[in-house]
């Protein structure tokens, strides 16, 4: 017996550690997607492949620095701490906050006041997961500004009630949150029972044109590696051609 609950223990931690890890919903930024005290599963797995966070995806991410400083952090007891460490319960020490990502690296995101967010000149449609009666950024409109390479721009679904990367444009990184501090991205709602759900990728972050920018970007190394390589392949043609001419 002792045996088997050693081996549950280190499976456990094994599968907390590298494919999924409960959190708790803290706060109501994030309604009506996920309310307070909604246990989320999130999936590690992907990123351990490097799987970047895309837009519309729910993202679990380690406070950036300075976005939770007025927050308290319970004292969790013995049991408690146990438990959240093997990943049978959420943590409760970690500063972690849980937003959508709106924006990718490379990404020019803005929200005038009375307008919808765009991103790379689109209108996003957030009838769909936007808390009802909230307006797009009423409350705090922003850019035209472009995420650097490597970090994404988060907002919660329920706008006048979310300080999310709008707030923290004084901050490194401008309100931006570096990859590498992305946890994983909440998959499901996994408690209480009555609300379990998929949390899926709205139908708005894959409407046509969206990803235009990303697209030229990525194009273009691929561009210059063909570019690049052209040359080397004549040479090796060349080289080969003659090899055989004077044999």
């Amino acid at each position: 017996m002792p045996l088997l609950i050693g081996i549950a223990l280190v499976l456990a931690l094994l599968i907390k550690t590298f494919l999924v890890q409960a959190f708790s919903i803290p706060s109501d930024s994030m309604q009506n997607t996920l309310q307070r005290g909604d246990r989320v599963l999130v999936d590690k797995l992907t990123p351990w492949f490097g799987s970047e966070p895309e837009r519309g995806e729910v993202v679990v991410f380690h406070d950036p620095g300075g976005w939770l400083e007025s927050t308290a952090t319970p004292e969790p007891n013995v049991v408690q701490k146990f438990l959240s460490f093997i990943g049978l319960m959420p943590s409760a020490e970690e500063k972690d906050l849980i937003k959508r990502v709106i924006a990718v690296g490379g990404d020019t995101v803005e929200c005038k006041k009375n307008g919808p967010v765009e991103v790379n000149g689109k209108a996003l449609d957030e009838k769909s997961y936007i808390f009802p009666g909230d307006t797009p950024c009423n409350d705090e409109p922003f850019g035209p500004l472009k995420v650097p390479d490597g970090r994404i721009w988060v907002m919660g679904d329920h706008r006048q009630n979310s300080l999310d990367s709008r707030y923290h444009q004084e901050l490194p990184g401008h309100g931006t949150v570096s990859t590498d501090e992305v946890v994983g991205r909440a998959i499901v709602v996994a408690w209480p029972v009555n609300r379990w759900a998929a949390l899926s990728v709205p139908a708005t972050f894959d409407q046509q044109g969206i990803n235009a920018a990303g697209i030229a970007m990525a194009a273009a190394p691929g561009a210059l590696g063909l570019a690049g390589a052209a040359p080397l392949v004549l040479w090796r043609r060349r080289r080969l051609t003659g090899g055989r001419t004077a044999g």
